[in-house]
């Protein structure tokens, strides 16, 4: 209790407190933007936190990442675009809702689960340390492997009514994240040449791409967030609050998901999102389908997104073990400032620890809270005309993409995965299937070859191993069933001319990653060929299948909107790179009001300053790094 108090009053300190107010109102403004995250808020803080005692420097830095996956339900939810990769599957079901005139509900739902989360993780923090060491030391890779080979039993659960393209979109995704160096032999899988490719596909890129251009083009092609133009329900944010009460046992379940698999190093907040989307998939209950609205698939991620932060804590304290890349540049911080992590800084810096504890759990809340008493004014933003509200997200969304390693292969990578998410949502496959096949198949890939080199096949033996893979195999025949039942039932492509060119397509990317392996060395080529043989087999397997479905009734539908939109993305991107990060914005802005024959020049004139300036202040005041000097300055003498 004494070590209790003594935290308290260090924290309360005017001084500490500010420093608190201070990171998380930043981190509320970081996970705002598209494609920067909490990963970037730290690597600028830390340099800050030199001249300022342990204490106050872990409550801004503590402050800062805390929450970060508090404010990026905003864009996920408004515009479909999700603001780290921590949001992707609250878009699913979030802007499905804003799109039902439920955006203050939405955005209520998931700020209450995310302070019980964020609250909830702290607690375990807390209550875990005395206890960590054995329960670490019990964990081996062999373990690790059955929890990402559980992560892929996800697919089922979110490829609706088409499993075999579901599988096929996470197998094409997997090779996809493949790309790179080997970790193995060090060899080159797919990178061209570019060393950009050395460290793989960016993932807030994908990301960005995947989700964000096919959201905004779908809000372009509607002229709005909502289908309608009517007001937004009233009384909505109280009905959410009301939602996360009512569904607590959902809370409080995703909350340990998100705690428990925090403290597992390499595991990262993508992975332990989908895992607590997809154990709420596992118990719909009421309401309508997940992906089409469902509030439990909004309070679900967004507990585990908060929740995960103090579980991540938790290894880093003990062992010096970063539970995620977050944590592994907040180890720099307790470098900086001559702290060892360890069993010795669990006994002698038992203060310090508690202040941390507590700066997270007053960061969630205050974070929070925040955002609550702003959701009725974010939610009209469902309100705001395509014509002003897209050519804005999209600056920013390509700024987000660009901001990665500030290279135009970032943006040529925007428009790729912009094309392949437009292609996707047109023809009704699963993109989260293809995000989850990204994410999880580097770690299955390490996680294999660490198992079968330290025990081989004995870690099939271990208890949690087992439970985790029966687990796995139970819910894989259930779905299995229920597809028999609704064979038949749900949209097929059939003859689709569209669908079956992405299927050869895919079939294409495929074919191509095989061939290349027969180049590299057998530890780098093994995994990408399995897969893409078993991908192979899976668009042989859809094509065969596809023979006799029936045209669905928008098969003859011009593709025409979605290439004038993927038009305009790379014009962004192009106007990014003549004219800069303050003028590309300019540029566009007043290029799309002229193209849209917009009557109200002066209104275009202020929404070009206003995505300037805000490109400025948060780019060049808040973030403060050197941006590559345009295309146009070359020309001047």
């Amino acid at each position: 209790m004494d070590v209790l108090l003594t935290a308290l009053g260090d924290l309360t300190e005017p001084f500490r407190l500010l420093m608190l107010v201070a990171g998380v109102v930043l981190g509320l403004v970081i996970g705002v933007i598209p494609g920067i995250g909490g990963l970037f808020g730290l690597t600028i803080l830390i340099p800050a936190t030199y001249t300022l005692d342990p204490a106050s420097a872990f409550a801004l830095l503590l402050g800062m990442a805390s929450v970060t996956t508090t404010s990026d339900t905003i864009p996920a939810v408004l515009i479909g675009v999700p603001g780290t990769v921590g949001a992707a599957a609250t878009v699913l079901d979030g802007h499905e809702l804003a799109k039902q005139h439920q955006a203050a509900r939405a955005l209520g739902a998931a700020y209450s689960a995310s302070l019980i989360g964020g609250v909830f993780g702290a607690l375990v923090l807390a209550l875990a340390l005395p206890v960590m060491r054995p329960l670490v030391l019990y964990l081996n890779y062999g373990d690790f492997l059955a929890i990402t080979i559980f992560g892929l039993t996800l697919v089922a659960l979110i490829s609706g009514s088409s499993p075999l393209r579901g599988i096929l979109a996470a197998l094409i995704g997997a090779l996809v994240a493949y790309t790179g160096l080997d970790p193995y032999e060090g060899a080159e899988r797919w990178t061209f040449g570019a060393v950009y490719l050395w460290d793989g596909v960016p993932v807030g890129v994908l990301f960005l791409g995947l989700f964000g251009v096919s959201e905004l083009a779908a809000i372009a092609l509607r002229g709005q967030v909502q289908m309608t133009g009517s007001e937004p329900e009233p009384g909505g944010l109280r009905r959410g609050i009301g939602d996360t009460l009512r569904n607590w046992p959902l809370v409080l379940r995703s909350s340990a998901i998100g705690s428990v698999l925090g403290a597992v190093p390499g595991i990262g907040v993508t992975v332990i999102e989908w895992v607590a989307y997809g154990d709420a998939a596992r118990r719909p209950g009421a309401g309508p389908a997940f992906g089409k609205g469902n509030i439990r698939g909004v309070i679900a991620p967004e507990s585990a997104n908060n929740s995960k932060e103090g579980g991540a804590l938790l290894p880093t304290l003990a062992f010096g073990i970063p539970g995620s890349a977050t944590m592994a540049v907040l180890l720099g911080a307790f470098t900086i400032h001559g702290l060892t992590p360890g069993p010795d800084l669990l006994e002698k810096e038992a203060p310090l620890l508690v202040t941390m504890i507590l700066s997270i759990a007053f960061a969630n809340i205050l974070g929070a809270l925040i955002c609550l008493g702003l959701t009725r004014q974010l939610s009209r933003l469902a309100l705001v005309p395509a014509t002003t509200l897209v050519p804005l997200a999209l600056c920013f969304l390509a700024l987000g993409a660009f901001h990665t390693s500030k290279h135009p292969l970032d943006l040529v990578f925007l428009l790729v995965f912009g094309a392949v998410g437009l292609a996707m949502k047109r023809l009704g496959w699963s993109r989260p299937a293809f995000a989850l096949g990204f994410v999880l198949a580097p770690n299955l890939e390490r996680f294999f070859v660490l198992t079968q080199q330290i025990s081989g096949w004995a870690w099939l033996s271990q208890p949690v191993a087992l439970g985790l893979l029966a687990i796995a195999a139970a819910e894989l025949v259930r779905r299995a069933a229920a597809w028999r039942r609704v064979r038949g039932a749900g949209p097929a492509p059939g003859r689709q001319p569209y669908d079956r060119a992405l299927t050869l397509a895919f079939g294409a990317v495929a074919l191509g990653c095989g061939l290349a392996t027969l180049w590299l060395p057998r530890a780098a080529a093994i995994f990408p060929q399995v897969v893409a043989v078993v991908a192979l087999g899976a668009v042989g397997a859809l094509l065969w299948t596809a023979r006799s479905r029936a045209v669905p009734g928008d098969a003859t539908r011009s593709i025409g909107p979605e290439l004038r939109f993927l038009a305009v993305t790379a014009g962004m991107g192009l106007a990014i790179l003549a004219f800069g990060h303050l003028g590309g914005p300019v540029v566009f802005v007043l290029a799309m009001a002229a193209l849209w024959r917009r009557p109200q020049p002066v209104r275009a004139m202020i929404h070009a300053a206003a995505a300037a300036s805000l490109s400025w202040l948060i780019f060049d005041t808040l973030v403060q790094q050197p941006w590559p000097d345009p295309w146009v300055t070359r020309l001047l003498p």
